[in-house]
């Protein structure tokens, strides 16, 4: 199977990895990767969570990199927030289940949600997001493997969909400037598109 069936989902940040000697892909906030082959998805993570989630008979999986958008109306935390978590997880399970994964055999692990970024209108945004990622796979039945959430550092990602392999640092020592700025500008976009609509499951 090749990527060239995977259009939707290609970012245009592909790299080759020196260090692991594997094709690369560099998932940026707001997006997601679908794969067939043996190569490995990156993210880096602050507030945002990231579902990295495969078939295990097959190896097809994929990675995405999302954040619950806060809102200022008070209202039901379950409506604008917990529709655009689905709408992002469900963009990325559907693409699996296109290319061939079953429902089935799908399992994931999930990292991220630090407390990282400030100035929300919904306090720890961190900690939304990363209860809104057990929720939803607990509901929709897809076995969580292995999780790395919550405390004020950001991660990086590496995820090998053909083993189902993760490997994850805690950036404690970096600048973080860089990954707020993202997360913020990424939040503001999010704001200003609001949610898209709703997505078939096969």
């Amino acid at each position: 199977m090749t990527d060239h069936n995977f259009a939707e989902t290609v970012s245009p940040n592909r790299y080759f990895d020196r260090n692991f000697n594997i094709e690369a892909v560099k998932i940026l906030p707001g997006e997601y990767f679908v794969t067939g082959r043996d190569m490995v998805l990156v993210t880096v993570l602050g507030s945002c969570v990231s579902a990295c989630i495969r078939d295990r008979m097959t190896g097809i999986g994929g990675m995405n990199h999302f954040m619950l958008p806060d809102s200022n109306d008070g209202g039901d935390p379950v409506g604008v927030a917990g529709r655009y978590g689905t709408y992002a997880m469900e963009l990325m399970i559907n693409q699996l289940l296109k290319n061939g994964a079953r429902r089935a055999n799908l399992e994931a692990k999930v990292f991220g949600g630090g407390n990282v970024l400030r100035g929300f209108t919904v306090t720890n945004v961190g900690q939304r997001n990363a209860e809104f990622v057990i929720d939803y796979l607990h509901t929709e039945n897809i076995a969580l493997k292995a999780q790395d959430l919550l405390d004020i550092y950001p991660r990086k990602v590496y995820f090998f969909p053909a083993t189902g392999r993760t490997l994850v640092r805690q950036l404690r020592n970096v600048h973080n400037d860089t990954i707020v700025q993202r997360e913020q500008q990424y939040i503001s976009r999010v704001r200003a598109s609001g949610v898209q609509g709703e997505v078939e499951l096969f």
